[in-house]
């Protein structure tokens, strides 16, 4: 038995829009109405995800190369435009909090080191070992546990303005805070 491929299928009355047809042709400047088009919502998207600006405008401008490179490929499905342009950056905001958790060592160090005296070798051992455990333990929070702890206590955000950068509620920060405080204390606990 031999499979056919499916036709491309599009809603009825959801037409491609001409940009798109000669923005997906190579023509640089329909790609650039559509930059246009969508900078503002894609910039007030990751702005609300991310607290730092030069970052979020980092990944706007990383979301539009990507799809610049692979815009040949995009198929309508007769959806915005930007909703595909939200589905890119979601997945960069992803990757970069996950890499973020992999340097966390230096912040942790950082704001464990507010002693500028010079300490034994086994104070130093202690405070390396400190810095290990909370380490290995911020990194088996979930992302949005670590990202409401990061921006409360190592960004020094309110709980409104976390609620404002992550998107969320403030009753839902609270309860990211605490859950992964706990979460913290009993990791500690057991590593203790």
């Amino acid at each position: 038995m031999t499979t056919q491929a499916s036709p491309k299928i599009t809603p009825p009355g959801a037409e491609e829009p001409e940009l798109l047809v000669r923005a997906r042709n190579g023509d640089r400047e329909a790609f650039a109405s559509l930059y246009n088009e969508h900078h503002t919502e894609l910039s007030r998207y990751i702005r609300l995800r991310v607290c730092d600006v030069h970052l979020a405008e980092d990944l706007v401008q990383e979301t539009f190369l990507r799809a610049l490179r692979r815009i040949s490929s995009f198929t309508w499905q007769g959806r915005n435009f930007g909703a595909w342009l939200v589905t890119i950056a979601r997945n960069l905001i992803t990757d970069h909090f996950r890499s973020a958790r992999a340097r966390l060592e230096t912040v942790v160090g950082d704001i464990l080191d507010v002693d500028t005296t010079v300490d034994s070798a086994e104070a130093a051992g202690l405070r390396a070992l400190a810095v290990e455990s909370v380490h290995t333990a911020l990194l088996k929070l979930t992302p949005e546990q670590y990202g409401a702890i990061r921006l409360r206590f190592l960004g020094e955000l309110s709980i409104a303005e976390t609620a404002t950068v992550m998107g969320r509620t403030e009753g839902s920060i609270k309860l990211l805070t605490y859950r992964g405080m706990a979460s913290l204390r009993s990791r500690l606990a057991v590593a203790a």
